[in-house]
């Protein structure tokens, strides 16, 4: 079978399209799943860019890709699956560390060791593969009617851990939010966008992409409010660093944003990757509010910001900071739920997130900086997909 694997090589790594032999069930309790698309976000493009996946032990290459629709092939007796069943596969593994409780508990991404393993991303092959083999307690069926949106399951659980976060977090007083603040017009910030708008609230959206770009437009058709960044490069910035998607690198002003267009956040979703906003929407946030970072920042950006500032902020307005990676079975689960949601409410905004399909054998030379939204690699066709899962597939799946 083909995949997409990074290698190690003298001068480093690099990736790839290879063949590796199709595996097999292991035990009882596994199943072989037919990949047909996955989905590539901001990791992938790390480790595609930077080389920033971590080899599994004693291995000389990592097959890469970490969010997964396939359809289940092969099942064994253990397994509680069938055939043509549609399923995603969580990403991270427990570290094994008996004094880690919440890899004890199966709360793996909440791993306190840090020696954990993610599929495609450290120190386990992922799923850019045709072939994957997995046991069932790490799978998660999805139901046919999600064919076409399947795959925006892993990183809609990012938003749902977060939510849930958020939820838990917020018992501690009378929290009735109403109005969002999303930095950022990637896939998690579009995901969190139709989230929000999903469950009411008043959303307004912070990006750099065009007021008449695909982003921009998916936010209207959810009855959100776009603004358009009004790009201010400073000094030493680095404006190459995010990309395509909604990133906002060498832009500032955001506290000043808000001001200026009378928004006041009850609840500020950080997606875009650019870490001085982490703290800049300190001041942008409403007592009492959270602050979640769903985007992972790259480089070694400083700022100068007054620490007394945010800790009066936090202090005295309870305002507080969490931050969202990886996810559990139920956030999968909850994913789903709220994917079919959204499609029932807003029909075919999912699908347009995805904007680029590739083939396996273009995924070593993509330039994400021409990603528009979001880039998905699909496996087979369209007519063997139906073939695997029994029919109900329609185009974009």
């Amino acid at each position: 079978m083909q995949a997409v694997v990074l290698k190690e090589r003298e001068r480093g790594q690099y990736v790839t399209v290879t063949d590796l032999p199709v595996p097999r069930l292991a035990g009882p309790g596994d199943v072989r799943i037919r990949a047909l698309s996955v989905g590539l976000d901001g990791t992938d493009r790390e480790i595609i860019r930077n080389r920033y996946g971590v080899l599994p032990e004693g291995a000389s290459q990592l097959v890469i890709g970490h969010e997964l629709l396939g359809v289940v092939v092969e099942a064994g007796p253990a397994s509680m699956l069938k055939p043509g069943e549609l399923a995603t596969v969580l990403v991270r593994r427990p570290c094994g560390d008996v004094r880690c409780t919440c890899c004890r508990s199966g709360q793996q991404d909440y791993c306190s060791t840090g020696f954990y393993t993610e599929r495609g991303i450290r120190g386990a092959d992922g799923f850019l593969c045709e072939y994957v083999v997995e046991r069932s307690d790490y799978v998660v069926p999805v139901p046919r009617e999600c064919a076409e949106y399947g795959v925006l399951v892993e990183p809609q659980s990012i938003v749902e851990k977060a939510w849930n976060q958020i939820g838990s977090l917020q018992r501690r007083l009378a929290w009735s939010p109403e109005t969002v603040l999303i930095v950022g017009s990637g896939p998690l910030g579009l995901l969190a966008t139709l989230t929000c708008r999903s469950v009411g609230l008043d959303v307004h959206v912070w990006s750099r992409s065009g007021a008449d770009s695909v982003n921009a437009d998916i936010v209207r058709s959810c009855g959100g409010r776009y603004h358009e960044v009004n790009l201010r490069e400073e000094p030493g910035a680095d404006s190459g660093l995010l990309s395509g998607g909604g990133g906002l690198s060498g832009v500032s002003g955001l506290a000043e944003f808000a001001v200026t267009q009378r928004i006041s956040p009850d609840l500020i979703w950080e997606c875009s990757g650019y870490s001085p906003h982490a703290f800049e929407a300190m001041k942008a946030l409403n007592a009492n509010g959270v602050l979640a970072l769903l985007g992972v920042a790259s480089g070694d950006r400083r700022i100068e910001i007054s620490s007394d500032m945010l800790n009066q902020e936090m202090v005295l307005k309870n305002k507080a900071i969490i931050g969202s990676v990886n996810a559990s079975r139920a956030d999968f689960e909850s994913a789903i739920r709220r994917l079919q949601r959204i499609e029932a409410m807003y029909p075919g905004q999912l699908v347009r997130l995805m904007t680029e399909r590739l083939s396996l054998g273009q995924v070593p030379d993509l330039d994400f900086e021409q990603v528009t939204v979001k880039a998905v690699v699909d496996l087979v066709t369209r007519e063997e997909a139906a073939r695997l899962i029994g029919g109900g597939v329609r185009d974009g799946y």
